[in-house]
């Protein structure tokens, strides 16, 4: 595996060749394996002739290594068809794709997670993974050089990635929601080691395809960025996800547009479907992706749906398929198409005949902004209304779903997230950050739930920690796109730089706190100075884009009675306006109670606060906020001689503002009569930071 390797096709020809024309994809190679009926001895070869273990038959992959002019010969017969790229024989070469066949050891309980952990550490399923990989990698380069010399014409080879047979999303456990059979690291360490040994082989381009789990494809995209930052030839990356049914989502619940949101970070050079539907009914989905991607497209559906009744076993033919996708390509949805199960040479040879004539798909112009998903997508244009994220899965931000996670009742404490949701929250913001918890443990378990009830799985997440291993904890539990809350330049621009790094491969957006080696930023001209060396250092250093970066200019609690404080929600408003026009790209976000925490005890003065700063707060540029939003007072509504004295506190209008609203707020309480008042402002004062809570 360690032989002189040629150098891979440049990617400035394909994309040269991308522009110029449509280019073909190869078709199926299981359904070229079935039609050659080959037996048990075949898979053999002499090398496992005398294997021990579970029947080979079908283990298509192994083939590289035991009947390696069997898989040399596919490849050929798709080059001559006319593909242009033809993928590597590697769907299933991985420690995990291979276990079922090929592993050594014994049988152990599959509900325990440490079962995938001894198989992707496992010596000899590695090797012979690493080994398949390359001897794949190398037959393709071997066929397409070939034909390439012959032709005159260049082809390429696409290293392929496929989807595992476990999903890091759900739980194969009906009476388990929270239960996952195989973890990101699992994953990412299999597909490391696949791209390792695809790029040694010679390939030029990595293909993540049947997507069904995104989770799944973002741990192979961290792989892949890793190895390429380990020193390994930067290559194009293609995606291809699998739309599993007719109501257009994938397996684990995103839709289309959900999933690009998700993949959209690895910057791939091409974003397509495959497999899954035939052509009639991957049709609405090809046209709803063709307008949201400003990359390259292709798609390369079934030959229809499985039909036991067909000779082939798929009921469309080279002449039935053919014109459904030069009908495509005549709408200009194709870059690149092919086929995949139940394809062949035939197919693909009348595919290229089909859209010899046709002009590919022009790439279109699709405007930066915050793009977000869980299972379906959350895109902050400039027509989206102010976003609210709920602060009440939070243990700071509720006691009720504190104690809940305390006392380990994490089912109970999703309706806390549902009623958030149901209540107008866009996005949640969840955090574990309490003494008494493993951080880790309870986000993890948290967010494996959510994703059993889509009414909460819907929207994005906010994953809200201090501590940088819980933040990691949380990301690898999304499929879709979220939140980072958050990072800041507390412990020096070296740190600051890596973990904004680790968050872009992740593919999640940032809160970034106004915070530096000096302190919190408190005042107008702090807070601007710290968010615009932030911005330079995540756009010009750490190539983040402006659009995922989310400032956070620190709500400070005013009413203290201390006189520096009294300026601080102008101040925020103030620097919200000069972020909006001086940090192109960014949004602004905050967490609002914040803001009133001198007033504990008080709810209705508190809620008419939050609704003013917010009113004044939108107005200077506030995109979003971590509130609680079945609680806010609407801004019109407040009572004129509350709002006065709310106002004269938040904008710092006259010397005694504060004395006056406390009074205010006492009549008030006494003459609603608040019985739980005092309950209510024990527990706000338990929640608060340590030092607050000394203060």
């Amino acid at each position: 595996m360690n032989a002189s390797l040629p150098t891979s096709t440049s990617t400035n020809a394909l994309e040269k060749l991308l522009r110029e024309r449509i280019v073909l994809l190869d078709g199926a190679m299981g359904t070229m394996v079935q039609q050659l009926r080959l037996n048990e001895a075949d898979f053999r070869g002499r090398r496992y002739a005398d294997w021990q273990g579970k029947p080979l038959k079908g283990n298509n992959e192994l083939l590289q290594l035991t009947r390696p002019e069997v898989i040399e010969s596919i490849h050929r017969q798709y080059l001559e068809a006319g593909a242009d790229i033809i993928e590597t024989s590697t769907f299933s070469a991985t420690t995990i794709g291979q276990h079922d066949f090929l592993f050594a050891g014994h049988v152990v309980n599959r509900k325990d997670q440490a079962f995938f952990e001894e198989v992707v550490t496992d010596g000899f399923l590695r090797e012979t993974a690493k080994e398949m990989n390359w001897a794949a990698a190398r037959l393709a380069r071997k066929a397409a050089d070939e034909i390439s010399n012959f032709t005159g014409r260049q082809r390429f080879v696409a290293g392929a990635l496929g989807p595992m047979p476990v999903t890091a999303s759900i739980s194969p456990e009906v009476n388990d929601p929270g239960f996952r059979s195989v973890n990101f690291d699992q994953l990412r360490r299999a597909y490391r080691e696949q791209a390792e040994a695809l790029l040694e082989g010679g390939v030029d381009l990595l293909l993540v395809e049947t997507i069904f789990d995104t989770l799944n494809a973002k741990a192979a995209l961290f792989a892949i960025e890793e190895v390429f930052e380990a020193g390994a030839q930067r290559v194009p990356i293609m995606i291809s996800g699998t739309i599993t049914d007719r109501s257009g989502r994938t397996l684990t619940g995103q839709t289309v547009e959900a999933f690009w949101n998700s993949v959209a970070h690895a910057r791939p050079l091409t974003l397509g479907l495959n497999c899954a539907l035939g052509p009639k009914e991957m049709r609405p989905f090809v046209e709803e992706l063709v307008g949201l991607v400003p990359t390259f497209t292709c798609f390369y559906p079934n030959a229809g749906l499985p039909d036991p009744l067909s000779p082939t076993g798929f009921p469309e033919t080279p002449d039935s398929l053919a014109p459904q996708l030069a009908d495509w390509a005549k709408q200009g949805w194709l870059n690149i198409v092919g086929g995949c199960c139940g394809t062949t040479p035939a197919h693909i040879k009348a595919i290229a005949e089909a859209v010899r004539d046709c002009t590919p798909r022009q790439l279109p112009t699709v405007p930066p902004t915050l793009r977000l998903s869980g299972m379906e997508a959350f895109s902050i244009t400039a027509q989206t209304n102010f976003v609210n994220i709920g602060e009440r899965t939070n243990v700071a931000g509720s006691p009720k779903f504190k104690k809940l996670i305390l006392d380990g009742q994490f089912e109970p404490a999703l309706a806390i997230a549902k009623q958030q949701v149901e209540a107008g929250a866009q996005a949640i913001d969840v955090c574990m950050d309490e003494a008494l918890l493993d951080g880790v443990a309870a986000m993890t378990r948290f967010l494996h739930l959510t994703t059993s009830e889509p009414d909460i799985a819907r929207v994005p997440v906010m994953v809200d920690s201090s501590k940088w291993e819980v933040i990691e904890a949380g990301l690898r539990c999304l499929q879709g796109k979220g939140i980072v809350n958050s990072i800041s330049l507390k412990e020096g621009e070296e740190k600051f730089l890596g973990q904004a790094k680790l968050i872009r491969r992740y593919g999640a957006a940032v809160v970034v706190m106004a915070f530096d080696e000096r302190g919190q930023a408190d005042t107008f001209e702090r807070k601007i100075e710290v968010c615009k060396r932030s911005y330079d250092l995540l756009t010009q250093r750490a190539a983040f884009p402006p659009e995922d970066i989310i400032f956070d200019p620190n709500v400070l609690t005013v009413g203290t009675g201390i006189e520096e404080h009294a300026n601080y929600a102008v101040d925020f408003i103030r620097a919200t306006h000069w972020i909006k026009q001086h940090l192109p790209g960014a949004r602004v976000s905050g967490g609002i109670s914040n803001v009133s925490f001198s007033f504990r005890g008080h709810n209705a003065v508190r809620e008419a606060m939050h609704s003013a700063f917010l009113f004044h707060a939108i107005q200077a540029g506030l995109d979003m906020a971590i509130v609680n939003a079945g609680m806010l007072a609407v801004y019109e509504e407040i009572p004129k001689d509350l709002l006065e004295l709310v106002e004269d506190v938040l904008l710092n209008r006259r010397p005694d503002a504060t004395e006056r609203l406390v009074k205010f707020g006492e009549r008030l309480k006494q003459k609603v009569g608040d019985p739980d008042a005092p309950e209510r402002a024990e527990q706000a004062w338990r929640s608060l930071p340590v030092e607050e809570r000394l203060q």
